[in-house]
């Protein structure tokens, strides 16, 4: 078989993957099929954790036809451990398939490989990684938290055509239109958590939470899962009442332990508050490096980062900022407007510069993608 096929069929199994884009948290999206004499036979993603798995439900889905022979096409190596499901490469195994063709390798350092070992032990053909990079552009934050064990932090931002976020007052809504705020609506569908400032929350008092209607034709409203809602609050000095704390047990706040007052953290443990510490940094806040270890010890994958130019300063200069999103609207708000980024530069030398991801028109305002060059001077 051709690379040219191992490639098609590579490409209709990183389709269905995308199916799972909201949805499965905190397990990787995957998608798979069963090929047989040029034919699909079966195919699945993994669409919930604790349920099948992409190679499971393809072979449920071949349902009478013969899979003996088969040719497999999955976007992540097969796992070969028991979880909460099976271990996938015993279940193709099983089956008879004659090959599996992967698009990329498991990247958990302590399994990575041995699925594909388990089936080739087996006298199973193995062939890959085929569309490797595309395969890993499914999965951004399981792949950073699996090497480096931290999260793939996005930040929003919505900013005037002269770069500016808020007037000088604070008031800011709407600077973008509704194509836009919607588009956001779906970013932080497929976010783990939604990472905010005090001084966000204090002055908006904003619910952080997704809203997506009927209308929306790329999400069901019924699958919507709320992300966790995180608040970086160096004193805690937030109101038990604050509407970013609701629904329940669904918000972390950061602080600094020194600073807490036992009375108030009781307030906030009652209304199902998680309170969480930090040490300070070397400026003397909350450690952001620190805070987002333990958001990916707690399995989250994808942060959308929504907040005020100065925690929006502080995360790039933590050089945690993976991809900057901008909504750029057709507007002027003046040179006393505030800006994306609180930064402390004082010359070109200290530029920041990023690399042009994608440009797309959403409705009258236009989004645009940058990914921090610090990022390429690591790789």
């Amino acid at each position: 078989m051709t690379l040219y096929n191992h490639e098609y069929w590579m490409a209709k199994a990183i389709q269905l993957a995308q199916k799972g884009l909201y949805t499965t948290h905190p397990n990787p999206r995957v998608g798979c099929v069963l090929v047989k004499d040029q034919n699909i036979i079966g195919q699945g993603f993994h669409a919930k954790a604790g349920e099948g798995h992409a190679e499971v439900n393809a072979l449920a889905d071949a349902k009478q036809q013969d899979v003996v022979g088969a040719t497999v096409y999955v976007t992540l190596e097969p796992c070969s451990h028991q979880g909460k499901t099976p271990p996938c490469a015993d279940a193709l195994i099983k089956a008879g398939v004659a090959c599996v063709v992967y698009g990329m390798q498991d990247p958990n350092p302590e399994v990575s490989g041995r699925g594909l070992k388990k089936i080739q032990q087996a006298g199973i053909e193995v062939i890959g990684p085929i569309l490797e990079a595309d395969c890993e552009a499914l999965n951004p934050g399981f792949i950073k938290r699996m090497r480096e064990g931290l999260p793939y932090v996005r930040v929003k931002l919505a900013m005037s055509l002269d770069g500016r976020t808020a007037m000088e007052s604070g008031e800011s809504q709407w600077i973008t239109g509704p194509d836009a705020r919607l588009d956001v609506q779906r970013l932080r569908a497929q976010s783990d958590a939604i990472v905010t400032g005090i001084g966000s929350v204090l002055a908006d008092n904003p619910s952080m939470t997704v809203r997506i209607d009927n209308k929306d034709q790329d999400i069901d409203p019924k699958e919507v899962r709320q992300p966790l809602r995180v608040i970086m609050d160096t004193a805690l000095s937030i109101v038990p009442e604050a509407k970013i704390l609701y629904p329940t047990k669904q918000a972390w706040l950061f602080s600094v332990e020194e600073e807490v007052e036992a009375e108030h953290l009781e307030a906030l443990s009652k209304k199902g508050v998680t309170v969480r510490f930090s040490p300070r940094g070397d400026d003397g806040r909350l450690d952001l490096l620190d805070a987002m270890e333990q958001l990916a010890d707690a399995g989250i994958n994808e942060v959308l980062l929504e907040s005020g130019a100065e925690l929006a300063g502080g995360f790039l200069q933590a050089g945690l900022i993976d991809e900057i999103i901008v909504y750029m609207a057709p507007k002027l708000l003046g040179s006393s407007a505030r800006p994306l980024f609180t930064l402390p530069l004082e010359s070109m030398d200290e530029a920041v510069e990023l690399t042009l991801k994608s440009v797309r028109q959403v409705g009258q305002d236009v989004r645009l993608i940058y990914l921090p060059t610090y990022l390429e001077e690591d790789n």
